[in-house]
């Protein structure tokens, strides 16, 4: 057996590990908010002994914090590719709502975590997400300016009209539930309509 091979599979459990606690982490949460949840509470959410949580994260903090930098660049991710999907100011607006509503309806668990968390985080960790976020906004006000430009766009305050857009995406994390009569997708396609009347165009 090679030294890659005789490593592979340590790796793999150790990650699947790491996944098994944010994922009971993202639940408890979720649930209970960051200061309301116990190492006790991710480790039971996740199936294993509270001493786990120590061996692969140095804190509550650390796991807060790995969870938000990755839902955060999902999202930045997400938002990017919506916006290149087209050279027009009105489909890019739309794909980034889209994008960004339905990742929200989506991901609504761990959207409700990172963003109603923030405040949690310690100061290195929150600057580096609140960098994160600005890129989100910054995605949206070239497209709002770049519609403005264009004619195309007739909102009077264009970042009011970016703050309303984002605002709205990110609070559908706090209502969505799976199970109910709307999908992620009838979500995503309701936002964008709704951002296209605040940019001042009619869908």
């Amino acid at each position: 057996m090679s030294d890659e091979a005789a490593h592979a599979d340590p790796l793999s459990k150790a990650e699947q590990t790491k996944q098994r606690l944010r994922i009971g982490a993202m639940a408890s949460f979720s649930e209970l908010g960051f200061h309301g949840t116990s190492t006790r509470h991710i480790a039971t959410a996740a199936g294993m002994s509270p001493a786990a949580v120590y061996v692969h994260y140095k804190s509550k903090e650390e796991l807060l914090y790995r969870i938000s930098k990755f839902g955060h660049e999902a999202i930045l991710a997400a938002v990017r590719e919506g916006a290149a999907s087209s050279e027009l100011p009105v489909e890019q607006l739309r794909a980034f709502a889209y994008a960004l509503a339905k990742h929200h309806a989506d991901e609504h668990v761990s959207a409700r975590v990172v963003n109603y968390e923030l405040n949690a985080l310690e100061p290195e960790h929150r600057a580096e997400i609140t960098a994160l976020r600005m890129q989100i906004d910054d995605v949206v006000d070239a497209i709002l300016q770049r519609g403005l430009d264009r004619g195309v766009f007739h909102t009077p305050n264009p970042r009011m009209a970016a703050v309303a857009i984002v605002g709205g995406c990110i609070d559908i994390a706090r209502w969505y539930r799976d199970g109910g009569s709307w999908s992620p997708a009838d979500v995503g396609q309701f936002y964008a309509d709704s951002a296209l009347r605040i940019a001042g165009v009619t869908p």
